[in-house]
């Protein structure tokens, strides 16, 4: 185990090398491994579903049940795989995940039944929810502490740029091919991206190279940035909690309701966003324009949050995501002419490119990195629980009223709430 458990030799080699701090080459295999991390997206999955239902007959019902299943898979697993990434770092995990997502994506060119689309698509989607998320973000927190904020939007900003080029990729390869050529297509790039990088270059943490976080030298060394940095580090000592000590600090509870309230919102809201724009008399070629919008906004929310200046509490820009998730379903509700819908999904965008950035630097910032697996995995259980809501919710409402006007106030309420829970949620001293 000690022998899986040690870095490869080339990260040692490169590392005792590089003119700049080999967190910086650990970043780079994080964003491959995020880019090939959207073969299992919805998205993706959006453009598999009209040849499939047309080749099987399946309905669509059957076809998103697939995605909820594999959340709550990914919600039973977290916990398991959270103290595991712990104690072995993300470079097993990681390729773990790009293996068996790879392979899982490769055999479902060969799908010829409902019951092994889903047995494929699940695991898969499982990959997507839980190892995934917890890899990527467990080894950025181990690598930065005091530039977190700005490796972490990066790791985003590629995970972004796969959930962009995946579905456009496979669509090209429909359309010159066929949809079982487009699951080879996606299955070949997520294990040629992401598999190789990582086994190669990632390490656990920069201690096991003999470094520190964010290649600061606290003793000698080189001037300048480094030294700076260590500065920052010692004026905030990174905190070490276990998950026991977590569990019963309200800081922990507060983000985690963060969390169950934000998240519905984004997916709630995502998932029927066309449908309602279309339903307010909006043509479907504009509001595929006002969706891309929001992808735009989204991206420009993850670059903002990588220059949040390091002693800006977390607690405030969370809660100004919060806010705008309040405000978008609000605006959404009235919508009259275009110009209103793109300024709704705008920032709407901005809000969900804010909470996908900014909650894993909390939970990092608030409890450290010793445990950070153990406590987000128990976190991203109730995240994937209740993301899976939000279409439950958007979607119930609608077939009940007619139309998506009590949804989205109940989408607006949660909104309220959460920014209540992130301005309480004071940083454990």
């Amino acid at each position: 185990m000690e022998q899986a458990l040690a870095p490869p030799r080339l990260p040692a080699f490169f590392a005792a090398r590089m003119p700049f701090f080999y967190g910086w080459a650990v970043l780079a295999c994080l964003c491959f491994a995020g880019f090939a991390r959207q073969g299992p997206a919805v998205s993706t999955l959006s453009v598999f579903v009209t040849p499939l239902i047309g080749d099987f007959g399946w309905s669509r019902t059957a076809l998103s049940g697939a995605v909820s299943l594999g959340g709550i898979l990914a919600a039973i697993v977290s916990p398991i795989i959270g103290p595991f990434l712990d104690r072995a770092g993300s470079r097993l995990l990681l390729c773990y995940a790009v293996l068996t997502t790879g392979a899982a994506l490769l055999l479902l060119s060969l799908t010829q039944s409902l019951a092994m689309f889903y047995l494929l698509f699940c695991f898969a989607r499982m990959n997507w929810a839980s190892p995934f998320e917890l890899g990527i973000y467990g080894a950025v927190n181990n690598w930065f502490v005091a530039r977190r904020r700005f490796a972490t939007s990066v790791a985003t900003l590629a995970q972004m740029a796969g959930l962009v080029t995946m579905p456009v990729i496979a669509q090209l390869v429909m359309l010159h091919g066929s949809w079982r050529a487009a699951w080879l297509a996606i299955g070949v790039l997520t294990l040629v991206v992401g598999l190789l990088p990582t086994w190669l270059f990632l390490v656990r943490r920069p201690e096991d190279l003999g470094l520190r976080p964010d290649g600061a030298r606290p003793h000698g060394g080189r001037p300048g940035t480094a030294i700076r940095t260590a500065a920052v580090i010692a004026a905030m000592p990174e905190p070490e909690f276990s998950r026991a000590q977590a569990l019963r600090m309200p800081a922990f509870w507060l983000l985690l309701a963060y969390t169950v309230l934000v998240y519905p919102i984004q997916a709630g809201i995502s998932l029927h966003m066309a449908p309602n724009l279309i339903e307010h008399g909006i043509a479907p070629a504009i509001t595929a324009t006002i969706v891309s919008t929001f992808s735009l906004m989204s991206a420009a929310a993850t670059v903002t949050c990588g220059f949040l200046p390091r002693r800006l509490p977390i607690r405030y820009p969370m809660s100004a995501a919060g806010l705008l998730l309040t405000v978008s379903p609000l605006l959404m509700k009235a919508i009259a002419a275009p110009g209103e819908a793109y300024l709704a999904a705008a920032l709407f965008g901005f809000g969900v490119g804010g909470i996908l950035t900014l909650l894993p630097i909390a939970w990092a910032d608030y409890f450290g990195r010793a445990s950070f697996g153990a406590i987000r995995g128990v976190a991203l259980s109730a995240q994937v629980i209740s993301q899976a809501t939000g279409p439950l919710i958007s979607g119930g409402l609608r077939d009940w009223t007619g139309n998506y006007q009590a949804s989205l106030s109940v989408l607006a309420a949660l909104g309220v709430l959460s920014v209540v829970a992130a301005l309480a949620a004071r940083r454990p001293r």
